[in-house]
This record gives C-alpha cells, structure tokens and sequence, in this order.
C-alpha cells in the first residue's frame, strides 16, 4: 500500500482530489463551502510566487544577453502576429460553433439585467488599456499580482540593467538568477498541496452552484467546451506539427498545470508551474518569461471563443437574429476589445456586457449565464493556459532555440 502512494503522481493525486471534491460538492453543499478556505490557502501560496518568479526570470534572461536586445523587440514583434492570428481563429470557430447549435434557442431571459449593467459600466478603452500598460509602482503592481504591469517593468528594468557597468550588471544577475532558482524550488514545495486546494475548489464550486443550473442550460456550456476541442484539434494542434513541437512530450509538459487551470478556474495558480515545466520541456527561460505572461494578456484564446460564443447565444436567447455582417462586425469588436484586460475582475464578462450594450442586446443574458459561468470559466481557462504555454515553444522554435533533445526525454 505504501509502495502505492509512492507511485502516485502528483497528475493522478490531483485527478483524484477533482472526483472526491465533486462527490462531496454535490453530496453535502453546504459543508462543501467550509472547505474555501484550504482553497484560498494555496491560491494565496500560488500568487505570492508569481511576481518574484516573472521578474528574476525575465531580468536575468533579458539583461544575461546584453549583447543581444534587439531580440527582446523581435520576440515581441513574433509573439504578437502569433497571438492575433489564433485568437482570430478562436473568433471564428466560436462563431461558427454558436451558429450551428444555436444554444440560446429556447432559452428564457427572465433575469435581471442589474449584473450585466454594473459590468457594462466597466467601460473599457483602447485609451485605457494603453495606459494601463504603464505601472504607477512596481510595488502596487506586485501587491495587485498584475502580470502584465509587472512584465513591462521588468522588461524595462532588465534592459536598464544591460546597459550599467558590467560590475553592476554582473551582481543584479547573480540575485536574479538565485531568485529564480529559488522561487522555482518554492513551486515545486506549494504544488504539493495541489490536491487539497483543487479539491476543495472542486467542491465549493459544485456545492454552490450545484448540478440543476448546469442542466439548466447544459446546450451552453456543451457548446462551449465542444468548440475548445475544435479549436485544439484544428488549429493547436497543427501548430504544433507545423512547429515541430513533439506533441505527446508537449501534452506530459502541460497536463499538471492545464488540470490546475481547470480546476480553480485561475490562470495564476497555474502560471508558476507552467513556467518551470516549460522551460524543462526545452523553452529557454528567457522566451516562457516573456511570452507565458504577456500571453495572458494578448493571447487568451479560450476567453476570446468564449466571448464569440456568450455574445451570439444572448442574441438568439432574446430571439435576435443577427445578419453574418453584423456576427462579424460584434466578432471585430471583441477582437479590439478583449486585449491586455486580464488584469480586469471578471474581464470576460466586462467585454462581453460593453458588447452587448454597443450592439443592443439585453443585459439580463449576462446574469443567465452567471449561473453557469464558474464552469464555463473552468473551460476558457485551461485552454488560455494551454494556448500559452504552446505559443512559448513555439516562440523558442521561430527563435531557434528549441532545446528538441530536452523535449524528448521529458519525464513521463
């Protein structure tokens, strides 16, 4: 029996706690939610890594290669025409997944709009999303945990720190390289409690929403997770054949942190391990470190189908039916408006409510799908965090800098 447990991997631990946490959701709801707080507990562990780990990652791979800046620009430049053109595909398989299910055919609004006209107050700008771009305080951007705003600071201070005096230079990148190593040690430790926070975020999420809602309106998020699918099956995964990524090491690199995302519905908690289990399958630190985070801003591919999806299914529930034109022009402005918001709360639901008002749908589809939206966030989180993680190797392929033989022999 001991010998057993041994064997068990962290993966099969997690599977395991994501059953237990469902039965006990669905078989004692209201005990089931003073299990948040063991929830709470390792999400916070999660986040305290975050900001340390992107900042040593980024400064060490950044101004480690001083000599070669121009890359950084480069990089950015590839990572950004890769982000568009699948964010754009997800667009358009949402699109075409909505249309031919029609899952708000039947579907009654009878919920108040009150949700959806707090959200829609959110407005958000292209003026906005620039700014925001730019951090006030290092320190108040870390307190926040938003990546983003720490990404640009660190980019920043890393080509700052390539341009000072080698003796300088020399000691800030023996720190950040220490930090890093460190901090992904400390991941590593956090991860073994893996299975009792996603278990009891498991449990929480069923025993407060139960199982009815989810029948409810089970044509939404079918539709949802059958066009995610989709989208793996005829665009991820021709990437990466086109890439020449090594797709069963690539599945085995991703598998724990894909299951995280899915299971706490938070791209942070997923986002630590995803760094390290990447770098290990053959991205260079250097690339995962910038291309992981910035993705979470530019690259949320899940959320991108989700949005095409939630937007065409509260028109049809409102009995809408809206010309392909103007499919297209509300797919534009999700295009437009879904970028570099993650730092957001509830960003999705932000964009998806100012689409609706723009196109004069009715707000009360936001508070309908408010009923199942923590499963449809389970969904449209797994696939961001699957969509990045590949970017990044696809980054390091484009680059040359694919470490093949790292990808090969990653442990099984």
């Amino acid at each position: 029996m001991i010998s057993l447990l041994k064997k068990t991997t962290l993966t099969q631990w997690i599977v395991a706690a994501i059953f237990v946490g469902g039965f006990i959701g669905w078989k004692f709801p209201q005990g089931a939610q003073d299990l948040q707080f063991l929830s709470t507990i390792f999400l916070h562990l999660i986040k305290c890594i975050v900001v340390p780990l992107i900042f040593s990652t980024l400064v060490f791979g950044i101004a480690g290669h001083a000599q070669e800046l121009r890359t950084v620009g480069r990089l950015a430049l590839k990572s950004i025409i890769y982000f568009e053109i699948v964010t754009t595909l997800a667009l358009f398989i949402g699109l075409a997944a909505v249309n031919l299910v029609r899952p708000g055919a039947g579907v009654q609004l009878n919920a108040a709009a009150d949700t959806g006209k707090t959200l829609a107050a959110s407005k958000v700008t292209f003026a906005g999303v620039v700014e925001h771009l730019a951090p006030t305080s290092f320190f108040d951007a870390a307190a926040r945990n938003d990546v983003l705003q720490v990404v640009i600071f660190s980019i920043l201070f890393a080509v700052a720190a390539a341009r000072a005096q080698e003796k300088s230079r020399r000691t800030l990148l023996d720190v950040c390289e220490s930090l890093a190593e460190v901090m992904f040690k400390f991941t590593g430790l956090v991860m073994w409690l893996a299975p009792l926070g996603v278990g009891a975020a498991v449990a929480v999420t069923i025993g407060k929403n139960g199982l009815d809602v989810v029948w409810a309106l089970g044509k939404l998020v079918l539709t949802l997770y059958g066009a995610l699918a989709v989208f793996v099956l005829l665009v991820l995964v021709p990437v990466m054949l086109l890439a020449r990524i090594p797709v069963r090491g690539f599945l085995r690199a991703v598998r724990e942190p894909f299951i995280l995302a899915f299971s706490t519905a938070s791209s942070e908690a997923a986002l630590p391990d995803a760094l390290r289990r990447m770098e290990q399958f053959g991205v260079p630190r250097r690339i995962v470190s910038f291309v992981l985070p910035a993705g979470y801003s530019f690259n949320l591919d899940g959320s991108t189908l989700y949005l095409a999806v939630a937007a065409i299914f509260v028109a049809q529930a409102a009995g809408v039916e809206l010309p392909l034109g103007q499919q297209l022009l509300i797919l534009l402005t999700l295009m437009l408006t879904s970028k570099g918001v993650a730092a957001v709360p509830r960003a999705s639901l932000v964009i998806l409510s100012g689409t609706l008002v723009t196109f004069g749908l009715p707000l009360e589809g936001v508070a309908v799908i408010l009923g199942v939206d923590a499963f449809l966030d389970m969904a449209r989180t797994s696939i961001n965090l699957f969509g990045n993680c590949l970017a990044s190797a696809v980054m390091a392929r484009w680059e040359g800098e694919f470490d093949d033989t790292a990808a090969k022999n990653f442990p099984r």
